[in-house]
């Protein structure tokens, strides 16, 4: 059990990572927030946006950890609906980063649409399927996949599909480098979110391992933050160059 300090504040027990990663978490994305809001207006107009969009990502997750903290710190479960609630605001914001910085090349508002709505459809399947599991492999399995389908379109449509080729259209090492590690970020960054779905009862983890969902709260915290603060640096990696490329076409001698 927790104890309460002299200030009515919870102390956090050292043997105890979990609830030391919500914490850490927590102060992280806030920090970040505050970083990608400062340098937002540092940056050409272009990318004012997409930082705005990046600091909310954090913004909204770091109001999220800080409740989800105490929620753990109090009753020591995993928590569930808090998760699914800052995953259906911040995940299709992730999402808007993709239209965003392909909006110069051409991308239109359905491309927009669309990863926004299968962003939804992933993350409310998943929910359904995590918070109203019956602990039987046929619940998890049915729903763990019609989520999946929304994860698949999400990851083809970054590497292959629409946002790809619009990135690949605007020209710019930059921006095509940028959408690629974007990728990489739903590819390997975002694999760790089915492991902790397979891990409640009824999952292939839970009864094949004997995993727990609360074993995978420690790995659902860490790739939160490099997840959410990683997507918000390569935008502002982006911002940058572009900033310091007109900055030298500005002291470049005309002719």
């Amino acid at each position: 059990m927790y104890t309460t300090s002299l200030f009515g504040l919870v102390d956090i027990r050292v043997d105890d990572p979990i609830a030391f990663t919500f914490f850490t978490g927590y102060m992280a994305m806030l920090a970040a927030s505050v970083f990608f809001f400062a340098e937002r207006g540092s940056v050409e107009g272009k990318w004012k946006l997409s930082l705005l969009v990046s600091g909310l990502i954090t913004g909204i997750a770091a109001i999220h950890y800080y409740y989800m903290r105490d929620y753990y710190l109090a009753t020591g479960k995993t928590p569930t609906a808090l998760r699914y609630i800052d995953w259906t605001l911040t995940v299709p914001l992730m999402c808007v980063e993709f239209y965003l910085l392909t909006k110069a090349a051409g991308a239109r508002i359905s491309l927009l649409w669309k990863l926004v709505a299968a962003s939804v459809f992933m993350l409310v399947t998943g929910y359904i399927g995590e918070a109203f599991t019956d602990g039987t492999t046929g619940h998890s399995v049915l729903w763990g996949s019609l989520s999946t389908l929304g994860y698949v379109y999400i990851l083809y449509t970054a590497w292959f599909g629409e946002v790809a080729q619009l990135a690949s259209k605007t020209g710019d090492v930059i921006v095509i480098k940028g959408i690629r590690a974007l990728a990489w970020f739903v590819l390997v960054g975002w694999a760790i979110y089915p492991i902790g779905y397979m891990c409640m009862p009824g999952g292939w983890l839970n009864t094949g391992l004997g995993w727990q969902a609360a074993n995978v709260d420690l790995f659902y915290n860490i790739a939160d933050a490099i997840n959410k603060i990683g997507f918000g640096l390569v935008v502002y990696g982006i911002a940058a160059s572009g900033k310091s490329a007109a900055a030298v076409r500005e002291l470049a001698p005309t002719a």
